[in-house]
């Protein structure tokens, strides 16, 4: 990004802090300093509610391009802003490889992506099983994979619901890691089962630890995707 863009991108991130969240039930950000300063890092959140990825973003001090489902980008308003923060739309339900490439380019600059690892938003009971994208990601990039736990969005706008309530919300950013760093088989298939397998338990001990009992899915192996937010 360059300086206007990040200027455009913190102050965006200001407004939906202080508008969406701060005067609306508060926003507490635990464990930021887990975001690596430098290079590549995939920021990877439980997606439950469309408050998941403002509030996601509003801890992390480096500034990340947002993904979201291409209609968005169609919308008045909306549209324009995402495009103006660089953002990536992507087709949901199908592999989207405009959409690959484009993550792959922002984390090959040594830059923060962040990528819900589910795909879509879940139940609100029961996480959904990992995402295959994100696993491709961070094996190709060797990025840091920060896993991050988000506690209240569910009670606030959970899935289906139009109308947002006030409350508090938790966001917890988990110690960062890698693929290699865990994937130590040698069968590939069971390296990126162990991955999935692990940034799932992560991502769901964080909710639990801060009070949010969200499920582990049994077995994390969806189809491999890119997804934005939906």
């Amino acid at each position: 990004m360059g300086p206007f863009r990040t200027i455009w991108f913190k102050f965006c991130r200001w407004v939906v802090k202080t508008a969406v969240f701060t005067f609306s039930g508060g926003l507490k950000l635990i464990g930021h300093e887990n975001i690596p300063a430098t290079g590549a890092v995939i920021i990877a959140p439980i997606h439950v509610s469309h408050l998941d990825p403002p509030a996601a973003a509003c801890g992390a001090k480096r500034v990340m391009p947002p993904m979201a489902k291409e209609e968005l980008f169609k919308v008045p308003v909306m549209g324009p802003i995402c495009r103006s923060l660089g953002g990536i739309p992507v087709k949901r339900g199908e592999t989207d490889p405009e959409a690959i490439k484009e993550c792959l380019a922002v984390l090959e600059g040594g830059n923060v992506l962040m990528v819900f690892p589910e795909g879509t938003r879940g139940d609100g009971v029961t996480m959904l099983p990992i995402n295959r994208g994100v696993t491709m990601l961070a094996k190709r990039t060797k990025a840091k994979v920060v896993p991050v736990g988000i506690v209240g969005t569910f009670d606030r706008l959970p899935r289906g619901s139009s109308k947002m309530k006030r409350g508090p919300v938790t966001v917890i950013y988990g110690e960062p890691f890698t693929y290699e760093e865990i994937a130590t088989s040698t069968s590939e298939k069971q390296n990126r089962e162990i991955f999935a397998n692990e940034l799932g338990r992560r991502i769901a001990k964080l909710c639990n630890d801060y009070g949010y009992p969200i499920k582990i899915a049994e077995k994390s192996s969806a189809p491999q995707e890119v997804n934005s937010p939906a």
